[in-house]
């Protein structure tokens, strides 16, 4: 146990720690971001299809209160042309 300590403890191997521990870091942190960016872009895509959704349903109600009132109007509006 002893060797251990002495071996660790020599100028060489804390540097080579020193790095290992600095470049575990640096990937942690790559790594990191990755799952981050990741996220950012299903969020963006969820908020488009949202929007694409909203879209639909404001012309679908837009298309609704431009509907004639009843039978009488949407034969009108047949025989006039503008269906």
């Amino acid at each position: 146990m002893g060797w251990l300590i002495s071996t660790l403890s020599s100028g060489m191997v804390r540097k080579a720690l020193g790095l290992l521990l600095a470049a575990a870091t640096i990937a942690l942190f790559l790594l990191n971001l990755r799952r981050a960016a990741e996220q950012v872009g299903r969020l963006a895509e969820h908020l488009q299809t949202s929007e694409k959704a909203r879209e639909i349903q404001r012309q679908m109600l837009d298309a609704a209160s431009r509907r004639p009132a009843d039978r009488d109007a949407l034969t009108q509006r047949l025989r006039d042309g503008h269906f």
